[in-house]
């Protein structure tokens, strides 16, 4: 439940803190006063839209909080969660789950499990047609969660197959195209007949190709300076040695090492004389290489960085051919299975669906008697179920929607679609009255609900909110006594105008102060006859 709200700069609300409690909180005051941007502000605070015309005049954002005390919730610290939102005139938000920061969103996906606005302009989850089937499943309570607990341990049987089908490429088409697929890459790299160093030997050719002008120009003119300079002229230093190589070691060895440079100059100059003929290559020996390397580059951009990856891959994907092609026999044992499931779980599914009908009769019996006590006797709910033959839910194989019609001779339509916020408050009241034993939901906001009511239908209205109090935490607005006088707890809303300046005030009564504010609103004045009329109704419901 909520224990606290903290409004800031929202309209003419100034700065006001609302300590809340259990059961009925009934908020009452004067026209004008701010009851509604009470309402706007936890709409707010549950991720809803939010104008900046609504920041107060001369301040630069707007501040909400609240705590709630939810001892049993994981996100609580110490029983409690506080959540907050700023809204800047920028556009800019700030929102805050326990002090960690969230988007809008998250706020919204958050505040979605806490509380529930009915009005004029919000969503609450019983509009959403999602949850309806939750709804009435929570209605018909233990009478079929025995059938859905064999229904959905079917499903996740079934869906755990169809998973494994998909990735065994169960689908006969889909495991043909991808069988097709990795024998045509087997082939590709098969009929390349890669070498494992070939790439870097075509590299050092091609390269050789590029630059053979510039390599035998500069052969030669090794060629020639080493045959016809340098060898002839160690060929005459060393002639000249061996004339004075007996006349001291020195000289003789000297002699020697020379003679050792020219024999090595003379292999040198053999080398480079051959290396000249492996610079001429012909055309078709050219064209081969370009086409090789211009094949591995094109490999290596499907299947790997390299030769020695494209090999992996290769072997990789045979592998998988022959766990494909073996897979068949696994698979028609999955596929029988899958049919068995579908048998048991249609006829499962038919069981829960005929139960579902039968119930969604009496659900929906149940709200229009509650329409009629609320004077809305023109008005007719229809829980309706549709079951799909080929389709299974995780729920079973239903799809459950409330639809209504609100006047005599028009057409029913989807619950959303109600247009008064009158109408729309009194249509959740009944389905939540009606729900309420079910109904996990804790926090509850009625607004509008009394528009256009009186007499009886005020008492009707005045009893369910007492009955939904018990189980839910209840925050409404009202300008009708019954209710004021059935309320747990009572606030009254006024304004205050200062220096020229509106402000919204909030007082918790005391039970005196309840008397006559219970005076004021049935009559527009606090006299004797209105004062006793507050006493009966506020005795009415003490007893």
């Amino acid at each position: 439940m909520i224990t606290s709200l903290h409004i800031k700069n929202i309209g003419i609300i100034e700065d006001i803190n609302i300590n809340l409690n259990e059961g009925l909180n009934v908020l009452t005051g004067e026209t004008g006063a701010g009851k509604t941007l009470i309402i706007d502000s936890l709409q707010i605070i549950s991720g809803g839209r939010f104008s900046k015309e609504m920041i107060r005049k001369g301040e630069n954002n707007s501040f909400v909080e609240l705590c709630m005390f939810c001892p049993e919730n994981e996100n609580a610290i110490d029983g409690n969660i506080i959540v907050s939102r700023e809204i800047n005139s920028n556009g800019r938000n700030l929102c805050k789950i326990n002090g960690r920061m969230a988007t809008v969103n998250e706020l919204k996906d958050f505040m979605s499990k806490f509380i529930e606005i009915h009005g004029q302009n919000d969503n609450q989850n019983l509009l959403d047609s999602k949850l309806h089937l939750k709804y009435l499943d929570g209605f018909i309570g233990n009478e079929i969660i025995e059938q859905k607990e064999k229904y959905k341990e079917l499903y996740s049987r079934y869906m755990q197959i169809l998973q494994e089908l998909k990735v065994n490429y169960g689908d006969d088409k889909e495991r043909q195209r991808k069988l097709d697929l990795l024998k045509y890459q087997v082939n590709e790299i098969e009929e390349a007949n890669l070498k494992k160093n070939e790439e870097n030997e075509l590299e050092e050719k091609r390269k050789i190709f590029l630059n053979s002008e510039k390599i035998s120009e500069n052969l030669m003119e090794t060629d020639t300076l080493l045959s016809e300079n340098v060898i002839d002229s160690l060929s005459m230093a060393i002639r000249a040695l061996e004339k004075i190589e007996d006349i001291d070691k020195k000289y003789e060895k000297a002699s020697m090492s020379l003679k050792s440079t020219y024999y090595e100059l003379q292999e040198l100059s053999r080398d480079i004389s051959s290396y000249k003929d492996d610079i001429y290559f012909d055309e078709e020996e050219r064209n081969y290489t370009e086409e090789r390397l211009d094949l591995i580059y094109s490999l290596k951009r499907k299947y790997g960085n390299s030769i020695e990856e494209i090999l992996k891959y290769s072997e990789n994907i045979k592998e998988e051919i022959e766990h494909i092609e073996n897979l068949e026999d696994y698979n028609n044992k999955l596929k029988k299975e899958l049919k068995e499931l579908e048998v048991k779980m249609n006829k499962l599914g038919k069981e829960i669906s005929d139960i579902r009908k039968e119930e969604a009769k009496k659900l929906s019996f149940n709200i229009n008697k509650e329409l009629e006590e609320l004077e809305m006797k023109n008005a007719k709910i229809n829980v309706k179920v549709t079951y799909c033959e080929n389709e299974f839910f995780k729920t079973g194989k239903d799809i459950v929607k409330f639809y209504i019609t609100t006047n005599l001779g028009e057409d029913e339509k989807e619950l959303s679609k109600i247009a008064s916020g009158g109408e729309m408050s009194r249509t959740m009241l009944a389905i939540k009255k009606v729900l309420a034993d079910t109904d996990k939901m804790p926090i509850l906001v009625f607004d509008e609900i009394d528009t256009g009511i009186s007499g009886k239908a005020a008492n009707s209205v005045a009893n369910k909110l007492k009955v939904i109090a018990k189980n839910h935490q209840v925050m409404c607005i009202s300008h009708l006594p019954n209710i004021a006088a059935n309320a747990d707890y009572n606030y009254f809303i006024s304004k205050d105008v200062k220096n020229e300046r509106t402000k919204t005030k909030v007082k918790q009564l005391k039970e005196e102060e309840i008397i006559q504010e219970i005076a004021r609103i049935s009559s527009g004045e606090i006299n004797e006859i209105s004062l006793k009329y507050a006493y009966e109704l506020r005795n009415k419901k003490a007893s």
